[in-house]
């Protein structure tokens, strides 16, 4: 049986890839590979911790010895790399960590397969022939968009964020070792994702969180910045696509066509709020504009054509449909505290 390694499996994508790649790969077993630093919660994994086909390691990818290792003791043939720090409010204030995992990490971990799975560039060793190594990134990397026009495979890197810049660095990172070394990797590059198991800093758990606890919902600038957003289960079954059909070498943007701004997406939430959770006054009195962050990026929006026309992927929510579930699902979690 294959077994692969997924990085950062305890964080929001990973943790909703995970499962729903056990579900539908019966012959596969996976390690997860995981720091746990604020943005990771075993809890997020909790319906598989008992999986006869799941091993959980707590690590950090930037550790070369721990990497090898776990190569070596569990023969690897495929790498799905999630693993990364994402908060761009955090690169702002903290831009060395983002460098260091999502770039230095990046590389130790592309070196090491690269180094098990290949005698010699363009070479792959016995067994390893189809073994492949999938980076996801985001369309920070793009830069920002006008009030037109959309981020395709072919768009130029412009990152505004240390965030940003640090993905378009692990991009390229990746990019290099396909042509320096023939290795077999594959980049997706997402829009924003929503849904179940996004860590509370976020904004749409922020957006819920606020609102049913009672306070001000804050709200950048003017709540017109605008992005595209992706449920993240559609987004798995595009990580799951690319992984086993994608091109060598190739990349694919995975979009949800749901573009909406910042203030849409806080009134959206409140007006559901208001009919499943009713108070004396509409949620939407809660909603406060707060100093916009440096660099805020205007608007991303992401042309997925090539995924859908090449791969045949079709996102199947909507962003109201998707923002439903997502709510519901945060409801039910604060019931349980």
């Amino acid at each position: 049986m294959k077994t692969i390694l997924i990085t950062g499996g305890a964080g929001f994508i990973g943790a909703n890839f995970i499962p729903y790649f056990l579900k539908k790969n019966k012959e596969i077993n996976v390690v997860n590979l995981d720091l746990l630093t604020y943005a990771g919660d075993l809890n997020n994994l909790k319906e598989i911790e008992n999986h006869p086909r799941y091993i959980f390691v707590k690590g950090d990818i930037c550790n070369r010895s721990l990497v090898e290792k776990l190569f070596e003791s569990h023969n690897f043939s495929g790498v799905i790399h999630f693993a990364a720090e994402s908060h761009v409010d955090n690169s702002i204030k903290n831009p060395d960590a983002f460098v260091q995992t999502n770039v230095f990490g990046t590389f130790n971990l592309l070196d090491v397969a690269k180094n098990y799975w290949m005698q010699a560039p363009n070479h792959y060793k016995k067994g390893f022939e189809k073994a492949r190594f999938h980076h996801i990134s985001t369309d920070e990397v793009y830069g920002t968009l006008g009030e037109t026009g959309l981020f395709t495979e072919k768009t130029p890197y412009a990152p505004n964020s240390p965030y940003s810049a640090s993905k378009a660095s692990s991009d390229f990172m990746v990019r290099s070792y396909f042509h320096t070394y023939g290795m077999n990797v594959v980049t997706t590059n997402c829009s924003n994702n929503y849904g179940p198991k996004q860590h509370n800093e976020k904004l749409i758990p922020t957006i819920i969180r606020k609102a049913i606890s009672g306070e001000q919902i804050p709200i950048y600038g003017d709540g017109k910045n605008i992005r595209d957003w992706l449920y993240v289960l559609d987004h798995c079954s595009g990580i799951e696509m690319v992984y086993k059909k994608g091109k060598l070498g190739e990349t694919y943007n995975i979009g949800g066509k749901n573009e909406r701004n910042n203030l849409y997406i806080a009134e959206k939430i409140c007006e559901i709020l208001d009919k499943i959770k009713p108070t004396k006054k509409s949620y939407k009195n809660q909603i406060t504009f707060v100093k916009d962050r440096p660099g805020h990026d205007f608007r991303y929006a992401i042309d997925a054509s090539k995924l859908e026309t090449e791969l045949g992927w079709k996102a199947s929510e909507n962003f109201e449909s998707g923002i439903l579930k997502t709510i519901q699902w945060y409801l039910e979690k604060n019931n349980k505290k």
